[in-house]
Parts: C-alpha cells; structure tokens; sequence
C-alpha cells in the first residue's frame, strides 16, 4: 500500500502528462488500427471493494428467493400484532423497507454502517428466531437482506450530522425570522486566519486547474465523424474521456496534498479518503462547469459537451441525466470559487468513509473547513439562512451520485470498455 501511494504522490508532482500518456497508450491499444501495447500504469490508488447492485425495476419480475421492495408511500399502519420479518419478535414498524423489531432495525444499520463481515458455524443454514439472532449474526444479516431490507436506506453518520446541522439551521432561520423582521444586523468580517485560508484554497485550486489547462494539447481529440457504427471514433470519444478524467484525478491529489493537516495523516488514511471522495469531487467540480444557456459542461475552457455527447463515449443516460441535474442544482445556487473550493476540502475531511482509522483527528481537520464556511456565507448572504445547510445537503447528494457511478462503471464493463489502470484502482474495478 505504501508504495502505490508513493507512487501516486510522486506522479502527482510531475504533472497529469505522464499519467495521461500512459491513458492514451492503453486507451488507443484497444483497436487495430492503433496497434500500440499497453505499459503497465505505475500511477495507481489502492481500492478497496465495494457493493454495485442492480434493483429490478416495478416492470421487471423479481428472480426467486430475492427480496421484494415494499412500494413507495406511508407505510401501513400497525394494528399492534405485528411480528418481525427477520425474527419473529414484536414488529415496532417498518424500518428499511421491512416490518421489523428494533432490535433487527439496529443490527442491520450497524452491520451496513461497519460493512461487517460475520461467519457461520453452520454454513448458513441457521434458522433464524428470537433466540438464533443472538447465536448467529450471518444468518441475521442474511434473514434481514431476504426480508428485502436495502442497504441504501441506512444513513452514514455523515450524513445524519448533516441532516442534524440542517434541522438546526432551518429552526435559527425560522426562530430569527419571527424575531427580528426587520433588516438583518451586520455580521462581523471573517477572521483573519479564515480569510487568508480562504484565498490560499482558492489559489491552490487556480493552481492545480492551470496545470491541467497545459496538458490541454495531449488529449486525444474528441472525433469529428458522426459515424455511430465506426468502432475506432467510439474508442476515440471514451479514449477523450478518460483521459480528460486522469487529469482531473491529479487535480484533486494534488489540492488534497496542500490542505493543512492532510499531510499529517497516515498514508492509509490519505487513500481512505481520496479513493471515496474523488468521484464526489470530480462531480463538483464538473457542476462548476455547467452552462445553462446551452445546457453543457465545459472542460479545459474549450472542451463543451452535452448529454448526447457524453452518451457518444459510452455513458448511459441513467448516469448522464444525474450528473447535469445535480449540476443544475448547483448552479442555481450561485456559488463562488471560494465556496466551491472549501465545500471540497470538507469532503475530503469525511471521517465517515470506509477504512479510515483516525477519526477524530479528520473531523479536527475537517472542522475550520466547515466554520470557515459558515462564516462566510452569513458575510456573503445575509439574508439567506438556509444557504449553508443546502450546501452541506448537496454533499449527501453526492453521496447518492457515487453509488449510481459505480453502476455506471459496472455497465461499461459489461460493455466490454476497458478503464485505464489507475481509473479501474479508484472506481474498484477488478478485471
């Protein structure tokens, strides 16, 4: 592991050229005409794995043995009767799609929230009762997902906090709208500590987007041929992708490495947090991007596309039309550069993210980032007290977007589009 990273900070330091070459070269491998073999890519993150699930649609039947999704709506209501689905024991509602006692609710939120791994002593043949579920934590695990509880109903405590915070801040708007109708009162000026770590995350990110500008000529040209059937101009366009995507890898490396305290880290956790948070980032990034007069995203200052153009280089609608409403969302809130570059560095400093091992000194790290912000939205939008709560609500929704990537990863795979080494690292792909 050590020695990845290393490699990832030393690449990092040189510039996205050379990962970009490297793209290039195993990008243009895969047809005749290009003819060129593929180097092994010394640029890499370790990944750990992670769950793609694909959920049956209303108009798909569901397979034998799988569990069947309540439809949406409020849930019935309980007649005071009503046993577990998992155990058998009193049901207190329905809790993850499944009527359930809240001593299954419970275990099945720690063991996604963990992602634990347990073993049966019985080769998961346990049947599962109010006395087994003591015995036999697998074949709990096992009892609940059956049931049709859904791992995307469990929040991360990431998330909770932030639901939390927004609560908070949606009671101080309503509680200071009934008391002060008047003109909102002068906030004091950022602290001169905030302010300077503002406009350095600002110029390190004016930095890094430099760097990525002056790769700019490497990028293998986005084709001119509209024909859809020519297999070489496919692989042209995914090619152009992927290694508009390489840069914007380095990009973020190289910002994270200049955050303060991110250095102070172990080289576990550094990858713990980027390998997790660099798709959320790279979609950030891309809603800074977005053009509403001509609905597009524009990258290197000259570089539009639009969703037909991404669906050309092989991403399916299911992911495009996402990406471009959360870019919407985003530019409809009219943020600054300095915004966007804190709403980052507090991404990063996710202590919720799988793996990570020091958590109370990334919330420490984390936390100026998050003060910062507030202050500066209360300068900036005085009258707006919900700004900064919609702001961290965004970065639950990236959350969501991840998990729809990792589809979208799982289905260029079925499409036989092979990813570059250190994309497959970061996206857990296993060939």
């Amino acid at each position: 592991m050590g020695h990845m990273w290393d490699s990832l900070c030393c690449a990092s330091e040189e510039g996205p050229s050379a990962a970009t070459a490297e793209v290039k070269q195993e990008n243009l491998s895969q047809t005749a005409s290009y003819g060129t073999s593929h180097n092994d890519l010394n640029v890499t993150l370790l990944m750990e794995p992670s769950d793609i699930k694909m959920y049956p649609t209303e108009d798909t039947p569901v397979p034998e043995g799988q569990p069947v999704k309540r439809k949406k709506g409020p849930a019935p209501k309980m007649l005071g009767n009503e046993v577990c689905s998992v155990c058998g024991d009193k049901a207190s509602g329905f809790h993850y799609n499944v009527l359930s006692c809240e001593g299954c609710k419970g275990f099945f939120r720690r063991s996604v929230i963990k992602g634990a791994q347990y073993t049966c002593k019985n080769s998961g043949r346990c049947e599962m009762d109010m006395y087994m579920r003591r015995k036999c934590q697998q074949c709990r695990l096992r009892k609940c997902r059956e049931a049709g509880m859904l791992e995307q109903c469990v929040l991360s405590e990431e998330q909770i906090r932030l639901k939390k915070m927004k609560k908070q801040e949606e009671g101080t708007a309503r509680t200071s709208a009934v008391a002060t109708p008047g003109p909102a009162p002068e906030m004091p000026p950022l602290a001169p500590e905030q302010q300077e770590m503002i406009e350095k995350l600002v110029a390190m990110q004016k930095q890094c987007n430099k760097s990525s500008f002056l790769e700019r000529p490497k990028v293998t040209p986005w084709p001119q041929s509209q024909d859809p059937l020519n297999r070489e101009v496919r692989q042209q366009r995914f090619a152009h992708f992927t290694e508009l995507a390489i840069m914007s890898v380095q990009e973020i490396v190289d910002f994270a490495k200049q955050l303060p305290g991110f250095l102070e880290l172990t080289r576990e956790d550094q990858i713990a947090l980027l390998k997790t948070s660099t798709i959320e980032i790279m979609l950030l990034e891309t809603s800074r991007r977005y053009n509403p007069a001509i609905e597009s995203i524009t990258f290197l200052k000259d570089f539009s596309y639009n969703k037909e153009d991404f669906a050309k280089a092989g991403l399916q609608f299911e992911f495009i039309n996402p990406i471009f409403e959360f870019s919407k969302g985003m530019n409809d809130l009219h943020l600054d550069e300095a915004e966007y570059a804190l709403l980052i560095a507090i991404n990063i400093f996710s202590a919720d993210r799988p793996n990570v091992q020091d958590h109370e000194l990334v919330e420490r790290l984390q936390q100026p980032y998050v003060d910062a912000l507030h202050s500066y939205i209360r300068i900036k939008r005085p009258n707006d007290h919900l700004m900064f709560p919609r702001m961290l609500m965004k970065l639950v929704s990236l959350r969501t977007l991840s998990s729809v990537h990792s589809e979208q990863v799982f289905a260029l795979r079925l499409q036989d589009k092979k990813l570059p080494p250190l994309l497959s690292e970061i996206w857990d792909v296993h060939e």
